[in-house]
């Protein structure tokens, strides 16, 4: 049960890091989606979903590895 609560908890930020690359994709290839007024503002959307997305999944692998030990010394706390 505990690794499908961790396996849904890590789906959300994937799927919002996936809707962020296809929206700054859209963006690039002058494809405006409907709630974005311009391309300008769903590129910035999309790269902080992106961001915000990567950036989760790789805090979460940083915690989980510092917890069994696997990280180099100047990733330890």
């Amino acid at each position: 049960m505990g690794r499908l609560i961790a396996f849904i908890i890590l789906l959300i930020p994937g799927i919002m890091a996936a809707y962020g690359i296809k929206l700054m994709r859209d963006s690039i290839f002058n494809k405006l989606l409907e709630p974005y007024p311009v391309l300008w503002l769903q590129f910035s959307l999309g790269l902080l979903f992106t961001v915000l997305g990567i950036g989760f999944f790789a805090g979460f692998l940083l915690n989980r590895d510092r917890k069994k030990g696997n990280v180099s010394k100047r990733f330890q706390k």
